[in-house]
């Protein structure tokens, strides 16, 4: 695994903002672990209250400890929109209303289109940007009551596109432009909205992919520089803290990935798809030799991914 060579600096927050986190109520979806459950302890640690949805009961029981005895728990799919109403409503009649709301649970497969195991590449949108879609419509009623906030993790695949990454790109990309239509819709009942962006973060998923899925680390290591590296957590996690404080409208770690959103059609130029197309060829083959090996569904996947998202 890379690092980043050098660090990235993230901007303190004043005590006195951290403070406004006091007595919050935030609900978080994916808390089981990663990102979801770094950033619900580090916000319990400041006070908030807060509500854990997601689908490993264990993980998320033992998080829910660590948050305090006043923690929400609601074992959910985010991916099938009654499961998310009736856990979001439960949430909000616990804790007695929402203040915030941060759609966090998403999965990822891998694999060229023409030979990723189909239902895998189906899974992700619907856990990715239609989970996003639908926790955000459960929430919008009790945001509106409190005039909240709302923060949708999306992703730096929103803009950078990756080969082999077909489901995710287009599952974030979508999660940006929902999050950035959704923010004009409810800007009238008081609701203000946010997405955020992260470069590759050493969470689970992403050591499930490295471990598991060699093909597609090997085509990470022929992307440029930092693009190729992979992130701490932690700064990651300072950023959303701080976004959520101040209610940004873009949140990103490192945080350099927010000025490059400016020249995004860059990265679809033609010199940049070479750049992201050298291996593209033995990558393929070896994928293909892989699927009469192991078969799609196993070479697109992690364990992890088949099991939670049901493949």
């Amino acid at each position: 695994m890379r690092r980043p060579r050098s660090v990235h600096k993230v901007e303190p927050v004043a005590d006195s903002k951290l403070e406004l986190l006091q007595g919050q109520r935030i609900l978080i979806t994916g808390a089981a672990r990663g990102i979801g459950a770094a950033l619900a302890e580090r916000l319990a640690s400041r006070g908030a209250r807060l509500a854990l949805i997601g689908l490993e009961p264990e993980l998320l029981a033992a998080v829910a400890e660590r948050c305090g005895e006043d923690t929400f728990v609601g074992e959910c799919d985010v991916s099938q929109s009654t499961q998310v109403t009736a856990a979001i409503d439960a949430a909000a009649a616990a804790l007695g209303g929402l203040d915030i709301v941060v759609a966090n649970a998403g999965i990822a497969t891998a694999g060229p289109l023409r030979t990723q195991d189909l239902r895998s590449w189906e899974r992700v949108i619907e856990t990715n940007l239609l989970g996003v879609m639908y926790t955000d419509r459960a929430a919008l009623a009790h945001l509106e009551a409190s005039r909240g906030y709302l923060l949708n993790i999306a992703s730096a695949a929103a803009s950078l596109r990756s080969p082999g990454l077909s489901a995710y790109c287009a599952a974030k990309a979508g999660v940006e432009a929902l999050s950035d239509c959704l923010r004009v819709e409810v800007r009238p009942f008081g609701i203000q909205v946010g997405v955020a962006y992260f470069m590759v973060l050493n969470t689970d998923m992403v050591r499930d992919f490295e471990r598991e899925l060699p093909s597609l680390e090997r085509g990470r290591r022929e992307l440029p520089g930092v693009l190729r590296h992979t992130y701490p957590v932690t700064p990651a996690i300072d950023q959303l803290v701080a976004g959520i404080v101040t209610r940004r409208r873009r949140i990103a770690y490192p945080r350099w990935f927010l000025k490059t959103l400016a020249f995004r059609q860059l990265f679809a130029s033609e010199v940049s798809e070479r750049v992201a197309g050298r291996g593209v060829a033995h990558s393929l083959a070896e994928h293909e030799r892989l699927v009469a090996e192991r078969g799609a569904r196993a070479i697109s996947s992690t364990a992890r991914t088949r099991a939670l998202g049901g493949l």
